[in-house]
């Protein structure tokens, strides 16, 4: 009986795929784009009228995102994929417990990657620079509210390994 209860336990820690099941296959990618009233379109059919937009992307897809809107250039920017840090430690766990089959299955299922770059941040340029109704689009506010937590999570990292 304690055998097979064992027996279980290895069968399921070497069938599981550690990346998978922590960061899962799909993840959030971020728009931003100004000035308001863009469109926001993707290679992958997803589409959004306002911004922000949150789009549920497979980790392992690539594509692009064109924002448009009337009076402007549009602009298109490549969205790929790359290994993020958080899915070399969900790799690491499998070798370590989670064997051959985690890692084919982390593989596979694109759990290891991230979307860079996330957000994608565009401010659009107008036709007639001397237009006064269509200004430059401007993010400088979003940019400042995301350089200021990248900060915050590197300043965190650093405490939490005795750097600061």
């Amino acid at each position: 009986m304690k055998t097979n209860k064992l027996l279980c336990l290895a069968l399921a820690l070497g069938l599981s795929a550690c990346a998978t099941a922590t960061r899962g296959t799909n993840e959030t990618v971020k728009v931003y784009a100004s000035p308001e009233g863009a469109q926001i379109a993707t290679s992958i059919g997803l589409t959004c009228n306002t911004s922000p937009c949150s789009l549920q992307v497979s980790r392992k897809q690539e594509f692009t995102v064109t924002v448009s809107k009337e009076g402007y250039k549009t602009q298109t920017v490549e969205v790929n994929t790359k290994v993020a840090p958080g899915g070399v430690a969900g790799m690491a766990g499998n070798v370590l417990i989670g064997g051959v089959i985690g890692v084919g299955v982390d593989s596979v299922s694109g759990a290891t990657l991230d979307h860079s770059p996330n957000p994608v941040l565009v401010e659009l340029v107008p036709n007639n620079p001397r237009n006064p109704k269509t200004p430059k689009g401007d993010l400088s506010e979003i940019k400042e509210k995301i350089a200021a937590k990248q900060r915050a999570q590197e300043e965190a990292v650093m405490r939490k390994s005795g750097g600061v």
